[in-house]
C-alpha cells in the first residue's frame, strides 16, 4: 500500500514534467505551421530563436527562484506555485496576437518550468523507498517523454487544419494539465525529509508511514525515520543559504561539479537541437514539413518505450555504466548522420537510401540519449544531503537551462550557416562527456539518501548492516525484517 502511494504521488507530481516536455516540444510544431508563419509574417531565424529561447531564459530564472524559496516553501507548495504560473503563461501564449506577446508567454511559462524541473526530482527522490529511488526520480524524464510525444502528435494532427487552429490549439492544450496539477498537488503528501528539516517530526513520521508502510515493516520504518532525523540534525550547520555557502566545503563542491556536469552533458549531446529544429533539419534533407513532423512524432513514441525500459533497468545496472554507453553511442550516430547528410547536400541530389539512413540515425540518437536523460535528473537529486538538496539541484538545473538557452539561440543561425556539419561539434562533446563519466562519477545505486555522504567523505549516520538485514535488503527490494542500530561514521 505504501509503495503504491509513493508511486502515485511521484507520478502525479511529474505532471509538471509532462508539461516540461510538452512546452519544450510544442514550439517545434508551432513555428513550422503554415498559418503561424503567415500570421507572424514569416519570422526570421533570429525571431524564431527568440521565441524558443525566451522559454529557456525563463527557466533559468525559475531555477534561481527555487534556489531561494524551495526550502522555505517546501516541495508541494513549490510545485503549486510553479503550476499556477505555468497556467498563466500558457493562457498568454494561446491568446497571443504579436511575437512580443508570444515571447512574454513563453518567458512566464519558462519560469514555471524552471521551478518544476528543479523541484520534481528532489521531491520524488525524497519520498521514494531506496529500492525504487532511481525509478521514481527518473519519472521526470519518462513524463517529459510523454509530454514531447503529446506535443508532437497534437502538432502533427493540428497541421491538417486550415486556420489558426493549426498553432493555437497546441498552445492551448497545455492549460489542462497545468490546471490539474495546480489543484491536485494541494492534496499530496509533503516530503518527510523536508518535514524533519523543519522540525515537524510527528507529521514526518506519519507521512513516512503512509509512503513506505507495507503492512508489516514497522521496525524498518522506525530505523528509517531515526536515520533521517539523525542525519539531518548532523547536517544542520551545513545549510546552504547562498550560492557561496553551497560551494564552501570540498565535498559539497564535488557534488555541485558532478550535478552540473551531468546536466551539461544532456545539452552537449545535441538532442535538444534535433528536438527543437527537427523540421528545419529535415527540410535541408528535402523532407516536407508534414512528413518531418510525423517522423518526429514516431521518434517521440519510441522514446517513451526506451525510457520505460531504462527506468526498469535503472536499479539493476546502476547509473554510471549506462551514461558512458549513451555518450559514446550518440557520438557514433552523430558522426554517421553528419557524413550522410553532408554528402547528400553537397551532391545536390536526393539519395533516398542516404536520407533513410540519416533519419534512422536520429532514431538511434534518441535511443542512446535515454540513459543520459533519465540519470541527468536522478543523479543530482540523490547526491546532495537534505540541507543542500533543493539548492544544489536548482544550481544543476540552472546549468541545464543556461546551455539550453545558448543552443536554442544559436542553433537556427548555425544550421543556416553550416547545415549538418554543426553536429560534428556535438559528436566531440559526447566523446568528452562519456570519458568524464568513466573517470569522475561514483556509482550511487543502492545507498539511502542519508548514506550518500560516504561517497564524498562526509560524516554520516547509517544503519549497521550487520544488525539490520532489512535495511540492507531495502536496496534490493527484499522484505526481510529485523532490528538494527544507528551509528555515526
Amino acid at each position: 500500500m505504501g509503495l503504491f502511494r509513493s508511486l502515485f504521488t511521484a507520478v502525479f507530481a511529474c505532471v509538471g514534467s509532462f508539461l516540461f516536455g510538452y512546452d519544450s516540444g510544442v514550439i517545434t510544431n508551432v513555428i513550422a505551421q503554415e498559418h503561424f508563419v503567415s500570421h507572424f509574417e514569416n519570422p526570421s531565424a533570429a525571431a524564431q530563436g527568440g521565441i524558443v529561447s525566451a522559454y529557456t531564459g525563463g527557466a533559468v530564472l525559475g531555477c534561481i527562484v527555487i534556489f531561494y524559496v524551495g526550502d522555505p516553501l517546501g516541495r508541494t507548495r513549490s510545485i503549486f506555485v510553479g503550476s499556477f504560473v505555468l497556467l498563466f503563461g500558457s493562457a498568454l501564449q494561446t491568446g497571443c496576437t504579436t511575437v512580443a506577446m508570444l515571447i512574454a508567454g513563453r518567458l512566464i511559462a519558462g519560469i514555471a518550468i524552471g521551478m518544476l524541473s528543479s523541484t520534481n526530482p528532489v521531491y520524488c527522490s525524497e519520498i521514494a523507498p531506496v529500492a525504487w529511488r532511481g525509478i521514481m526520480a527518473g519519472l521526470q524524464q519518462w513524463m517529459l517523454s510523454w509530454g514531447f510525444f503529446a506535443a508532437q502528435w497534437i502538432g502533427y494532427g493540428s497541421s491538417y487544419a486550415d486556420s489558426a487552429f493549426q498553432w493555437r490549439f497546441p498552445l492551448a492544450f497545455q492549460c489542462v494539465p497545468a490546471l490539474i496539477l495546480c489543484l491536485g498537488i494541494l492534496f499530496q503528501l509533503e516530503s518527510p525529509r523536508w518535514l524533519v528539516q523543519k522540525g515537524r517530526l510527528d507529521k514526518a513520521k506519519e507521512t513516512l508511514r503512509k509512503l513506505h508502510y507495507d503492512g508489516h515493516n514497522d521496525d524498518f520504518l522506525e530505523l528509517e525515520y531515526n536515520e533521517i532525523q539523525a542525519q539531518i540534525n548532523l547536517e544542520k550547520n551545513l545549510s546552504a543559504k547562498s550560492w557561496k555557502s553551497l560551494l564552501g566545503k570540498a565535498s559539497s563542491r564535488k557534488r555541485v561539479y558532478l550535478a552540473c556536469g551531468i546536466q551539461l552533458a544532456g545539452q552537449l549531446s545535441g538532442i535538444n537541437v534535433i528536438n527543437y529544429y527537427g523540421p528545419r533539419i529535415y527540410a535541408a534533407l528535402d523532407i516536407d514539413t508534414q512528413t518531418s513532423l510525423m517522423i518526429i512524432g514516431i521518434s517521440g513514441a519510441l522514446s517513451i518505450v526506451w525510457c520505460t525500459i531504462g527506468l526498469w533497468l535503472s536499479e539493476s545496472i546502476g547509473r554510471v555504466k549506462p551514461l558512458i554507453i549513451a555518450c559514446y553511442g550518440m557520438a557514433c550516430c552523430l558522426l554517421i548522420n553528419a557524413v550522410l547528410s553532408q554528402t547528400v547536400v553537397a551532391a545536390g541530389t536526393t539519395n533516398h537510401n542516404a536520407l533513410r539512413a540519416s533519419v534512422s540515425m536520429n532514431f538511434l540518437i534518441s535511443f542512446f540519449f535515454t540513459p543520459l536523460g533519465i540519470n541527468s535528473w536522478i543523479y543530482p537529486a540523490e547526491i546532495f544531503n537534505t540541507e543542500t538538496r533543493a539548492r544544489g539541484n536548482a544550481l544543476a538545473t540552472v546549468t541545464n537551462w543556461i546551455f539550453n538557452l545558448i543552443f536554442a539561440q544559436i542553433s537556427p543561425i548555425a544550421l543556416e550557416a553550416v547545415g549538418y556539419r554543426y553536429f560534428y561539434a556535438f559528436m566531440a562533446f559526447n566523446i568528452v562527456t562519456g570519458t568524464c563519466f568513466w573517470i569522475f562519477y561514483p556509482e550511487t545505486r543502492g545507498k539511502t539518501l542519508e548514506q550518500m555522504g560516504e561517497l564524498f567523505g562526509d560524516e554520516v549516520i547509517h544503519v549497521d548492516a550487520t544488525s539490520s538485514d532489512e535495511y540492507k535488503a531495502s536496496s534490493t527490494g527484499e522484505k526481510d525484517i529485523s532490528g538494527g542500530d544507528l551509528e555515526k561514521k
